[in-house]
């Protein structure tokens, strides 16, 4: 959570402050994979042990990644255009709506129930988000144009629906594919994927000709070369702590739950973006705030209920069991 605050407060400085570069703003956000490699070093061999299902093939392991990677790249080009074109504040409500397409995609790839609480969220989270959308007083970064604001929201909204199609992509390949019980398992994941994704950015950012106009961006960066060069490096260290603890949670409970836990931040990011940058707050938008964490408030209220109901089978089992 404080990963995905962070990242988004440095990335909409980034562009705040002089720079212009979708595709660098895109690499960032999976270039720093390399770090990973430390913790999966340092992880014990004994946490390494394959279930007794067979491990599958590199053609398979390689297919996987390679998919999930690709998408991965669009969905975040995808987000880097629409925090470029809407404030910090506005896109972090906007980003609420991936809980109401999780809650879509769980129920059909990964056979998560769709309970009362669960069609309520949907609901409010979309209400949220269409608020947003005929606000007339919402305004972008610098008074961007209507057409940019309503590109901004498209490919935000885009982004959202895609990366929860992602999340529920990644708890079917834990499940069906790489079947292990390891923290490595969630560090491969994020590692392969990501590296997938930044080759397709180093891709782009050449083949469009964007990588001609750093040298520049840097020089007239608003804060100078040197704080150009730190919000590049903590954004992409702040992206990979926020990607692993998603990653963790799919592998650990669900694509639902992590999204729950990762989308909390929506509660941060507006009010440090105020701070910041003085986003304008008007009446549409703080009900559209109050309206998203109600939805997000349901989906854990939600996981309460699941969690009390499983303790409370598992203890009555226990005692039947017990002489």
């Amino acid at each position: 959570m404080a990963g995905q605050a962070a990242a988004v407060i440095l990335g909409r400085y980034y562009y705040d402050q002089g720079g212009n570069s979708k595709w660098l703003a895109t690499l960032v956000q999976t270039a720093a994979f390399p770090i990973l490699y430390i913790p999966l070093f340092l992880l014990p061999a004994s946490q390494e042990v394959s279930s007794s299902s067979r491990y599958p093939s590199f053609v398979t392991l390689a297919l996987v990644y390679l998919v999930l990677g690709a998408i991965l790249a669009g969905d975040n080009m995808l987000y880097s255009v629409g925090l470029l074109y809407l404030s910090a504040s506005t896109y972090s409500l906007i980003c609420a709506s991936q809980l109401a397409f999780n809650a879509v995609f769980s129920y059909f790839i990964n056979s998560q129930k769709f309970t009362a609480l669960i069609l309520n969220s949907v609901v409010i989270l979309s209400l949220s988000a269409a608020l947003i959308a005929v606000n007339e007083g919402s305004e972008g970064p610098s008074k961007v144009s209507k057409w940019k604001y309503i590109l901004g929201f498209i490919s935000t909204v885009g982004a959202s629906a895609i990366y929860s199609l992602l999340l529920s992509l990644m708890q079917l390949s834990f499940q069906k594919v790489l079947k292990r019980q390891s923290f490595g398992v969630v560090l491969d994941m994020q590692i392969y994927t990501s590296f997938v994704a930044t080759c397709i950015c180093i891709v782009g950012l050449f083949a469009s000709g964007e990588w001609r106009t750093l040298s520049g961006e840097m020089q007239g960066f608003g804060k100078g070369k040197v704080s150009y060069v730190m919000v590049i490096v903590w954004t992409a260290v702040s992206w990979q702590v926020c990607s692993v603890g998603v990653v963790g949670l799919i592998y650990v409970v669900s694509s639902l739950f992590s999204n729950v836990i990762s989308t909390s931040s929506l509660a941060i990011t507006p009010v440090v973006s105020v701070i910041v940058f003085h986003d304008k707050v008007n009446g549409v938008k703080v009900i559209a705030m109050l309206m998203a964490i109600w939805g997000f408030a349901s989906y854990i209220y939600q996981n309460y209920l699941d969690d009390y109901r499983s303790r409370k089978s598992r203890y009555d089992g226990e005692t039947r069991n017990d002489p």
